[in-house]
Protein backbone atom coordinates (compact mmCIF):
# COMPACT_ATOMS: atom_id res chain seq x y z
CA UNK A 1 0.00 0.00 0.00
CA UNK A 2 1.62 3.15 -1.20
CA UNK A 3 -1.07 6.25 -0.07
CA UNK A 4 -4.46 6.79 1.98
CA UNK A 5 -6.20 6.30 -1.73
CA UNK A 6 -4.91 2.73 -1.51
CA UNK A 7 -5.92 2.14 1.67
CA UNK A 8 -9.76 3.72 0.73
CA UNK A 9 -10.26 1.54 -2.18
CA UNK A 10 -9.37 -1.35 0.54
CA UNK A 11 -11.64 -0.36 3.02
CA UNK A 12 -14.67 0.10 0.28
CA UNK A 13 -14.14 -2.89 -1.20
CA UNK A 14 -14.66 -4.40 2.10
CA UNK A 15 -17.49 -2.24 3.00
CA UNK A 16 -19.54 -2.77 -0.09
CA UNK A 17 -18.47 -6.76 0.30
CA UNK A 18 -19.23 -7.17 3.60
CA UNK A 19 -22.73 -4.91 3.88
CA UNK A 20 -24.21 -7.39 1.71
CA UNK A 21 -23.60 -10.39 4.61
CA UNK A 22 -24.68 -7.72 7.44
CA UNK A 23 -27.19 -10.28 8.55
CA UNK A 24 -24.65 -13.42 9.28
CA UNK A 25 -22.33 -10.70 11.15
CA UNK A 26 -20.29 -12.50 14.18
CA UNK A 27 -17.30 -10.40 14.61
CA UNK A 28 -17.14 -6.73 14.53
CA UNK A 29 -12.84 -5.54 14.43
CA UNK A 30 -12.66 -1.95 15.11
CA UNK A 31 -8.97 -0.52 14.38
CA UNK A 32 -8.43 2.63 15.76
CA UNK A 33 -7.18 4.80 13.20
CA UNK A 34 -6.42 8.31 15.21
CA UNK A 35 -3.22 10.03 14.30
CA UNK A 36 -0.87 8.36 17.11
CA UNK A 37 -1.98 4.69 15.72
CA UNK A 38 -1.89 6.03 12.10
CA UNK A 39 1.80 6.85 13.03
CA UNK A 40 2.50 3.35 14.50
CA UNK A 41 1.14 1.46 10.93
CA UNK A 42 -2.57 1.09 11.85
CA UNK A 43 -3.18 1.90 8.14
CA UNK A 44 -0.99 -1.65 7.27
CA UNK A 45 -2.56 -3.32 9.88
CA UNK A 46 -5.72 -2.50 8.76
CA UNK A 47 -5.17 -3.58 5.10
CA UNK A 48 -3.35 -6.69 6.62
CA UNK A 49 -6.72 -7.55 8.36
CA UNK A 50 -8.79 -6.65 5.19
CA UNK A 51 -6.90 -8.71 2.70
CA UNK A 52 -6.49 -11.66 5.26
CA UNK A 53 -10.14 -12.01 6.35
CA UNK A 54 -10.78 -11.76 2.30
CA UNK A 55 -8.12 -14.41 1.60
CA UNK A 56 -9.37 -16.84 4.22
CA UNK A 57 -13.27 -16.12 2.63
CA UNK A 58 -14.40 -15.16 6.08
CA UNK A 59 -17.65 -14.11 5.80
CA UNK A 60 -18.98 -13.42 9.14
CA UNK A 61 -16.79 -10.02 10.03
CA UNK A 62 -17.02 -6.56 9.21
CA UNK A 63 -13.64 -3.96 9.93
CA UNK A 64 -14.24 -0.26 10.90
CA UNK A 65 -12.38 2.08 11.92
CA UNK A 66 -12.67 4.18 14.33
CA UNK A 67 -10.51 7.77 15.78
CA UNK A 68 -7.98 8.23 18.85
CA UNK A 69 -8.54 5.47 21.37
CA UNK A 70 -6.84 7.02 24.11
CA UNK A 71 -3.86 4.52 24.69
CA UNK A 72 -1.35 6.43 22.76
CA UNK A 73 1.76 4.40 24.26
CA UNK A 74 -0.06 1.31 23.33
CA UNK A 75 -0.85 1.67 19.60
CA UNK A 76 -2.16 0.00 17.39
CA UNK A 77 -5.37 -0.67 19.07
CA UNK A 78 -7.69 -2.65 17.40
CA UNK A 79 -11.23 -3.86 19.11
CA UNK A 80 -12.51 -7.54 18.38
CA UNK A 81 -16.76 -7.53 19.03
CA UNK A 82 -18.41 -10.74 18.98
CA UNK A 83 -21.95 -11.25 19.43
CA UNK A 84 -22.86 -11.99 23.04
CA UNK A 85 -19.70 -11.32 24.44
CA UNK A 86 -17.75 -9.17 26.08
CA UNK A 87 -15.28 -7.00 23.72
CA UNK A 88 -11.74 -7.74 23.80
CA UNK A 89 -8.98 -5.16 23.44
CA UNK A 90 -5.87 -5.79 21.38
CA UNK A 91 -2.92 -3.56 22.01
CA UNK A 92 0.79 -2.73 20.59
CA UNK A 93 -0.62 -4.57 17.63
CA UNK A 94 1.57 -5.67 14.45
CA UNK A 95 0.65 -7.69 10.95
CA UNK A 96 1.91 -10.62 12.54
CA UNK A 97 -0.22 -10.36 15.75
CA UNK A 98 -2.95 -9.12 13.52
CA UNK A 99 -2.56 -12.97 11.36
CA UNK A 100 -2.74 -14.86 14.51
CA UNK A 101 -5.36 -13.32 15.60
CA UNK A 102 -7.68 -13.88 12.44
CA UNK A 103 -6.87 -17.60 13.15
CA UNK A 104 -6.89 -18.37 16.45
CA UNK A 105 -9.69 -15.81 17.11
CA UNK A 106 -12.18 -15.51 14.54
CA UNK A 107 -11.28 -18.76 13.17
CA UNK A 108 -10.75 -21.11 16.00
CA UNK A 109 -13.30 -19.01 18.55
CA UNK A 110 -9.89 -18.99 21.02
CA UNK A 111 -8.90 -14.78 21.92
CA UNK A 112 -4.78 -14.66 21.91
CA UNK A 113 -4.66 -13.90 25.40
CA UNK A 114 -1.20 -12.67 24.99
CA UNK A 115 -1.81 -10.33 22.81
CA UNK A 116 -4.97 -9.00 25.05
CA UNK A 117 -4.48 -5.20 26.75
CA UNK A 118 -4.25 -4.80 30.20
CA UNK A 119 -5.31 -2.15 32.58
CA UNK A 120 -2.51 -0.11 33.82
Amino acid sequence: MKTNEDLKKVRDKAIIEMSLRNSNVRFEIIVGMGTSGIAKGAKDLMKALLTDISERNISDVIVKQCGESGALENEPVIWVLEKGKDCITYDNMNIEKAKKIVVEHLINGKPVQEYIATKK
